[in-house]
């Protein structure tokens, strides 16, 4: 779903110390229609100010700061900048981060390092979300269908897909090379990586990442960090079954 532009354009304020990672994040950002970037902060008096300042809509938040806890410019944030959203974007693995983040009322909480078409996924449910805020506060009266609208969350997880031509294809994206991607992985059980899936099928390794993050967007695949003997480690692809 699209931002329709006639809709003003919601204003995000990123908060990431690694000044590289921020300028990424940036152009990321703004690849998705309906989003523009009004300031990066690098560290949390930064970000205060800023927030003072800009006032933005969306704050994509790194929970590792220089001498400051993401976690607790989120709490800030939540009590004095009430329509102020925040997305976490954090390398920490550790599940209580997670589970701070999800009860301080983060709209969502991405891992490092971010993956685009998640973080499109993220920031297109945030537009609808914020469409539909708008629509139900017009209605002045609601009911449970609603509300229950409003809280669906992004797409969910379902078994991989008999037919992969159910799943959006945009562009760059082949059904042909989606059904092979979809086929290798679905018989695999410890998973494969985007190498491997690469050499089954006869592509190229970026040629095969840019498919199965596709997959993982849509909650068909889910990607795991794989820590081998020496070298960097690996991201895991498996099928959601």
């Amino acid at each position: 779903m699209e931002m329709s532009e006639v809709n003003p354009m919601i204003e995000v304020l990123i908060v990431e110390d690694d000044t590289k990672i921020a300028e990424i994040n940036r152009r990321f950002v703004e690849q998705v229609p309906g989003f523009k970037v009004v300031g990066i902060a690098t560290d949390e008096m930064q970000a205060k100010s800023q927030l003072e300042i800009l006032e933005p809509q969306l704050v994509l938040l790194d929970i590792y700061l220089p001498q400051a806890n993401g976690l607790d410019l989120l709490l800030f944030i939540r009590q004095h900048y009430r329509s102020t959203d925040v997305i976490m974007i954090t390398a920490a693995r550790e599940i209580e981060p997670i589970r701070e983040a999800i009860r301080s009322g983060a709209f969502d909480y991405l891992m490092k390092p971010l993956i685009f078409d998640r973080l499109k996924e993220t920031l297109l449910h945030y537009a609808a979300f914020q469409q539909e805020l708008s629509r139900l506060d017009t209605a002045g009266s609601i009911g449970q269908s609603d509300v229950d609208r409003l809280l669906a969350g992004p797409v969910k997880a379902e078994p991989l897909p008999a037919n992969t031509a159910d799943v959006f294809l945009p562009k760059g994206i082949d059904k042909l090379t989606l059904e092979k991607v979809v086929q290798t992985i679905s018989t695999v059980n410890d998973g494969l990586t985007a190498h491997q899936v690469a050499k089954r099928i006869g592509i190229s390794r970026s040629t095969s990442r840019r498919y199965l993050e596709h997959l993982v967007g849509f909650g068909i695949v889910y990607a795991d960090l794989s820590y081998g003997v020496v070298g960097r480690p690996e991201r895991v692809y498996r099928s959601k079954k």
